[in-house]
This record gives structure tokens, C-alpha cells and sequence, in this order.
């Protein structure tokens, strides 16, 4: 999985720009959590859709002013491990913890392709 690292507002920014052309995927990460460390290996290992997203990787004890702006412009409540699929700047898809399925994440990107 080829992950574009968010370490900086600007970056969040750009992404949400980009989202308008292709819809961008942020996972949020924490690296003291296993139940993060369990989804990303999953999500991972399924991952095979190298067009028509960009992976956004977000961690958040380090960069936890980025995962408050995430907040605070998509109005999602702050969570970890946390996928939002950002679409025409806007949050179209946001799950955590156990309700990540890479199934459902593929199925909605379908969709906006449609």
C-alpha cells in the first residue's frame, strides 16, 4: 500500500483540494493501540485498489493537531484507528475500530466512480 503520510495542516488541505478529482482515504492511526495495529495489518493485507483513491496515513499521537482538524472540518467525533473516504471535499464515508471493512470501503469508492 503506497501510504501519503499527513504531517502537516497544509497537507490536509491539499488532500481535501485533490478529493475533488480523486477521492482520498485517511486512516487514522494510533500507535498504542492494537486494535489500530490489527486494522491497518487488515486493511493492508487487503488493499488492491492502487487507482482511484489516495491513501492518506495519519498518526495521531504525533500529529493529533491534524486528527482535531479532521474533526472539526468533517464534523466526525475524534477516534482511533479511524477511515474516513473524503469525496468532493467533503466526508462521505467514516468508520472506527471494528466497523472498518475494506469490502464496504471498496464498495463505497465504486460507487463515487460511478
Amino acid at each position: 500500500m503506497n501510504w501519503h503520510e499527513l504531517t502537516t495542516l497544509d497537507q490536509l488541505d491539499q488532500a481535501i483540494e485533490e478529493s475533488k478529482i480523486t477521492p482520498a482515504l485517511i486512516f487514522k492511526h494510533s500507535r498504542s493501540c492494537s486494535i489500530s495495529k490489527a486494522t491497518l495489518d487488515r486493511l493492508e493485507r487487503n488493499w488492491n485498489l492502487e487507482k482511484g483513491v489516495t491513501p492518506y496515513f495519519l498518526d495521531l499521537l504525533t500529529y493529533r493537531s491534524i486528527s482535531n482538524a479532521i474533526a472539526e472540518k468533517f464534523g466526525v467525533q475524534h477516534e482511533s484507528p479511524q477511515v474516513l473516504i473524503i469525496d468532493q471535499g467533503e466526508s462521505v464515508y467514516d468508520k472506527s475500530h471494528f466497523d472498518i471493512n475494506f469490502q464496504d470501503i471498496k464498495s463505497k469508492l465504486q460507487a463515487i466512480a460511478e
